[in-house]
This record gives structure tokens, C-alpha cells and sequence, in this order.
């Protein structure tokens, strides 16, 4: 599903964080977001979250849309008592509503996204004891399991070693490939940005 962003201006925290930025997102293809800390990756993802209102310009999705959002992996608690199979199915409550019970449909959403992120051998184990890269492939398929055609993700594979690097950089390219989504992800490597279809770069808010 493609985005469109017109002349969007934005402000985070009480400053200017986006300064007329205009953009297309392709559809099934994913976006790179890169710039140095503090040059607005996050508010740009927050606005296309819904999390965040323009305060000018336009973001038009080209369908009705309820986006999916990969937070940090560093800002989900270690001591969260959970286990991988429940924080996926955490993603199927963007449909049920917070605490219902799953129905079978619902179960099988979450076994298929477990399997596509290679993480179902884990589904016991609890989130606070994976190594990095599975606690972030736990949160992608938690992503996944709300099936929404825009997934964007902050940052992550932030302080993950280099093959788990690669191995969720291929992961969002697989998705994107294969289910039509659009991805969009910030990110400080610039072997991830190269693997991306697009790049926008930001510099203090504008896109350079």
C-alpha cells in the first residue's frame, strides 16, 4: 500500500522536528530511513503510525489503514512475564480488543507468524530470556500477526550482532516481497540502508 507525504511539517516536544517533507512509500517495497540522532527518523515514523498529527501538509494512505509499529526492542521490559507464543498473539488484539480469547483463526495467524520469523521452536520460552536478535524477530512476528499492509519498525536491529543484522535485514525484504506490505525502518547502518528500495535521508528535520 503505497504512502504519500506533501509538504508534511511536523512538531515533537515543543520544536519544529519535520520541515516540509514530501515523499512517496512504494507499496511491497521497503523504505530506509536514515540521518544522524535527532533528525526526525522518529517523528516521521509516529506521524505515519497515527501517533503523531501533522501540524501542515498531508499524509494520505491509499486505503483506510491501522499500521503496525515495531518499537525498540530496548524499550520492552527483560522482566516482562511473558512468553514468545503470547507476545505474538499480542498482535492479534489490534482485532480482538485487549484479553479475549483467541479463536482458531486467530491461533492459526499466530502459528504462521511464528514459523515465518523461524521463532516457532521458541514458543514457550519466555521474551525476557532470548538472545537479541530472537526477542526482535518475536516482536516483527507480534508486528505480523495484526496483518496490516504498513510495517514500520525503529531502529531494529539496534545492538545486535552482525548476522542477526542480516538476518532481519533479509527478513523485511522477504516480507515486503512476498505479502505486498510496505515497510519502513530507521536505521544507522548503511549496509541496511543499501538493501532497502528507497532511501530518505534526514538532516534536522528535511529530507536531503
Amino acid at each position: 500500500m503505497p504512502v504519500t507525504l506533501h509538504e508534511v511539517t511536523a512538531d515533537y516536544a515543543g520544536h519544529r522536528a519535520l520541515h516540509g517533507v514530501s515523499a512517496s512509500l512504494p507499496a511491497g517495497r521497503v523504505t530506509a530511513l536514515t540521518g544522524p540522532n535527532g533528525s526526525g527518523k522518529s517523528t516521521l515514523l509516529n506521524l505515519l503510525a497515527g501517533t503523531l498529527t501533522p501540524t501542515s501538509g498531508t499524509l494520505t494512505y491509499a486505503r483506510p489503514c491501522r499500521p503496525a509499529y515495531v518499537i525498540q526492542r530496548s524499550a520492552v521490559p527483560d522482566t516482562l512475564p511473558l512468553t514468545v507464543r503470547e507476545t505474538v498473539a499480542m498482535g492479534r488484539w489490534a482485532d480482538r480488543g485487549p484479553w479475549r480469547r483467541l479463536t482458531r483463526a486467530d491461533r492459526v495467524i499466530v502459528d504462521e507468524c511464528l514459523d515465518r520469523l523461524g521463532i516457532a521452536h521458541l514458543a514457550r520460552r519466555q521474551l525476557g530470556g532470548l538472545s537479541g536478535g530472537q526477542r526482535q524477530r518475536a516482536l516483527i512476528a507480534q508486528a505480523l500477526a495484526q496483518r496490516s499492509p504498513l510495517l514500520l519498525l525503529d531502529e531494529p536491529t539496534a545492538s545486535l550482532d552482525a548476522e542477526a543484522q542480516r538476518q532481519i535485514t533479509a527478513t523485511l525484504s522477504r516480507i515486503a516481497a512476498e505479502d505486498g506490505t510496505t515497510v519502513v525502518h530507521a536505521t544507522h547502518h548503511p549496509d541496511e540502508a543499501a538493501a532497502a528500495d528507497l532511501v530518505l535521508t534526514l538532516r534536522a528535520g528535511h529530507l536531503r
